[in-house]
């Protein structure tokens, strides 16, 4: 009997000895599904009491609706003038990523390649406005989109979003900028070729996955945010997280199940855009491979 113990390996004897105990025994386990196990039961009580009422006919005092509809979606749509709202958070989303793109990454490339005096407090000024509440900031903003009359239209609420996009996509190209080796653009300049040409036909092409990353973190963002929108939007320039607010505080009547049905369409708005987003961008694989790279180096 001894001698079959000594003959077993470490592992063998760890997970056969009589110490061993069970996953389920431990107090952190236990722990860990009751805190998990009321997350989730929370979360399926918000997700799902708006999206049964989205379809119900009428609802008081039953466990679910006497019956099932799908006209609140049709009223919803008509009556909160959705079509508009979408389009107009399209056109936000699109004009904001397009610009904090155009305007970020020479920044990021600026930040990862050049040294110069007051690097880090460049850096911290770019960070001001991600971890700053957006309310903070906002009044002020909005007062001064007020005074020069851009506030409450289209351009103000674009102007606004810009404020936190373009340091969020400073901050997201900078690690990308980092990862490629300069010694690829030192290589292109010695054969000849010019700035604009390093950038548009060896340094673009590597920076596509970082862009595109960005993008859809800035995209995602810009249709979640609302202090700025809703200080800066106009009747004519609301997007949908705006408008959706106004339908459940504003004054008069409207159908409960109506507001429901719109909450429903920005819930599906917002999931398809982060699974989008998780499909592309991974942070931690990303600043884990530039702290390898230098600590290699």
């Amino acid at each position: 009997m001894a001698a079959d113990v000594l003959t077993k390996s470490p592992e063998e004897q760890g997970t056969s000895g009589p110490n061993r105990r069970s996953p389920l025994r431990k107090p952190a386990t236990w722990v860990a599904v009751v805190v998990f196990g009321f997350f989730f039961l929370n979360l399926a009580g918000v997700v799902g009491v708006p999206v049964a009422d989205s379809f119900g006919t009428r609802w008081f005092t039953s466990w679910l609706p006497e019956g099932w509809t799908t006209r609140w979606y049709g009223e919803a749509w008509h009556e909160f003038g959705l079509g508009q709202v979408f389009w107009t958070t399209a056109l936000v989303s699109v004009l904001v990523v397009a610009i904090s793109v155009v305007l970020g990454v020479p920044a990021a490339y600026a930040l990862a390649r050049r040294d110069f005096p007051g690097h880090r407090l460049v850096l911290l000024l770019f960070l001001l406005p991600i971890l700053v509440p957006p309310l903070t900031y906002g009044i002020p903003l909005a007062t001064v989109l007020y005074k020069f009359h851009l506030a409450g239209t289209l351009s103000g609420v674009v102007l606004a979003n810009l404020v936190p996009s373009v340091p969020f996509v400073v901050l997201t190209m900078t690690p990308f900028i980092e990862q490629i080796d300069p010694r690829i653009e030192a290589a292109a300049r010695m054969c000849g070729a010019r700035t604009w040409s390093v950038l548009l036909r060896v340094l673009a092409p590597l920076l596509v996955p970082g862009i595109l990353a960005a993008s859809v973190l800035v995209l995602v963002r810009t249709v979640g945010m609302f202090e700025l929108t809703f200080l800066t939007a106009g009747p004519d320039s609301q997007t949908l997280v705006v408008a959706l607010y106004y339908a459940v505080f504003s004054a008069g009547i409207r159908t409960q199940q109506s507001i429901d049905a719109m909450a429903v369409m920005y819930t599906l708005s917002m999931l398809v855009l982060l699974v989008i987003a998780l499909r592309f961008v991974n942070p931690t694989q990303l600043v884990t491979r530039v702290r390898e790279e230098r600590g290699r180096d």
